[in-house]
């Protein structure tokens, strides 16, 4: 099993510190935020890609994805991982939120990455009809899938809770409006675990869909925030046996981005954690 980390953790350092730092940790892999700090695409120059590529060859670390969900840049006041959503009432601000997962995709194939990841439609606004906000997604959606057909990169939607799509039954209607190989699931474990897509069960159910995996642990209460694996409720040898019963040969990347203070701690036990569990498998 490939392990990354995603420098999501590490807004208080560099790129080039953050992956550093992860190898002497003992990771295989990183997960590139394409945001402020690292690697917002929007401003980013030719030279500074290039020491994103300096940066990984030199700690021989590879790409597991490309994280464009979260949009710090913006600072939308109202929560600054959702917003802009591909949901928004205004049509202009959902320009904001295609026009960078457009250039995401377009760095991942720059920067050799396979796959983005990207919200799942953002919060349903109150009072609103969820159909209609599916249909509304997918209508967004469906110019950028195109897109990324184009580029050769993967478009992966992240189920989470309280936004459009939350369940994985949710994501499988959304698929029945979107036929492209170019789209595929990146399942967060920590995500299905508070909603009540207990993992062990839905990854075989999910299986053929699944083409990135987040990991994180999630207290008992499934209230949604990132632990350290091992600190929550959820069953990872269950799980992690289960990722190995459906042959998935993709990276599992470890998300705690809760953990900006002492990042390094926490990837560290987080490992430790998965990599015992794994062993005794």
């Amino acid at each position: 099993m490939k392990l990354a980390f995603s420098t999501n953790a590490y807004l208080k350092y560099s790129f080039a510190e953050a992956v550093q730092r992860l190898a002497a940790i003992g990771y295989q892999g990183v997960e590139i935020m394409a945001d402020v700090p690292h690697a917002w695409p929007a401003f980013l120059l030719e030279e500074q890609k290039q020491a994103i590529r300096a940066a990984l060859q030199k700690n021989s670390l590879a790409i597991s994805n490309v994280n464009a969900f979260m949009m710090h840049a913006i600072n939308d006041p109202r929560q600054r991982y959702w917003h802009p959503s591909w949901i928004e009432p205004d049509p202009h601000y959902r320009r904001i939120r295609i026009e960078h997962t457009k250039r995401c995709l377009s760095l991942a194939r720059e920067l050799g990455a396979s796959c983005i990841t990207t919200e799942p439609g953002g919060p349903v606004e109150p009072g609103a009809s969820w159909a209609k906000a599916l249909a509304l997604f997918v209508e967004e959606i469906k110019p950028v899938v195109e897109y990324a057909e184009k580029e050769g990169v993967l478009l992966l939607i992240e189920p989470e809770p309280g936004l459009l799509i939350e369940k994985m039954d949710q994501y499988l209607e959304f698929r029945q409006h979107i036929d492209s190989p170019a789209v595929g699931l990146n399942f967060d474990i920590g995500h299905a675990y508070c909603v009540g897509d207990e993992p062990a069960a839905a990854l075989p159910r999910l299986a053929q869909h699944i083409r990135h995996i987040h990991l994180e642990d999630i207290a008992a209460t499934r209230v949604h925030h990132h632990l350290v694996p091992g600190e929550g409720a959820i069953d990872f040898a269950a799980t992690l046996r289960a990722i190995r019963a459906i042959n998935y040969p993709g990276w599992v990347t470890i998300e705690l981005y809760p953990y900006i203070e002492n990042p390094d701690d926490a990837a560290r036990r987080a490992r430790h954690y998965i990599q015992n569990i794994l062993a005794s498998l």
